[in-house]
């Protein structure tokens, strides 16, 4: 007999005693948590977010309609990118002012070549206050899920106060679970069994997030 039989034996008897007419797991589990902690006006959750994120690192800056395209251009040439991945559905007025050379995200792109690439630029699902979180969820403004893990710098812009959400509840009922949602709490960190930190291991080193008014 082999392990995968022994574990599904294992399932078959554990199952034995649970009837036709019992109510199935997704029913019987109470769903009776809360869905936010407390409550705060949309301009408090926007700065609780602020918060949060530039506690996992992330550098976070705000911006309106107008001063978007100037501060893409700075934060580019401040990283010193001389190619920028542009998702397909990017809004073209964002990159008006960038200098750097734009690369289209082509499924066609090698990890190697995605790899010489200095900076993505790309929107957001949402963002979630309570955890400092930003979703991506493959949407024409977001691209393939490589192109904000690969390049070693990020620009996240999240549209304020309409992709803000107090909660990772009130993100679920939002989001849908069949697309390739990424998750993002600030740059990609891990830390060896000494606790000591590195930055880039999973993803870009630095994550520069707009808050866009």
């Amino acid at each position: 007999m082999s392990s995968r039989d022994r574990i599904l034996g294992r399932v078959r008897r554990a199952l034995a005693d649970v009837t036709p007419d019992e109510r199935p797991y997704g029913e019987a589990v109470p769903r009776d948590y809360l869905r936010v902690h407390g409550e705060l006006t949309t301009e408090q959750t926007v700065e609780l977010l602020a918060e949060n994120l530039a506690d996992y690192r992330a550098i976070v800056h705000r911006a309106d309609a107008e001063e978007l395209p100037l501060l893409i251009m700075r934060l580019l040439a401040e990283q010193g990118a001389q190619e920028v991945l542009v998702p397909p559905g990017l809004p073209p007025e964002w990159m008006a002012a960038a200098d750097p050379v734009r690369i289209p995200d082509r499924a066609a792109d090698t990890p190697q070549r995605l790899d010489r690439v200095d900076s993505v630029v790309t929107g957001c699902a949402l963002a979630i206050a309570e955890t400092g979180t930003i979703v991506l969820d493959g949407s024409p403004d977001q691209g393939r899920r490589r192109i904000s893990l690969i390049p070693d710098h990020h620009i996240c812009v999240v549209r304020v106060p309409g992709q803000v959400v107090s909660s990772v509840p009130q993100a679920l009922e939002r989001l849908a679970p069949a697309r390739p949602l990424t998750w993002i709490s600030g740059p990609s960190a891990t830390s060896d069994i000494e606790l000591d930190r590195v930055e880039g291991v999973h993803g870009p080193r630095k994550l520069d997030v707009v808050l866009l008014s």
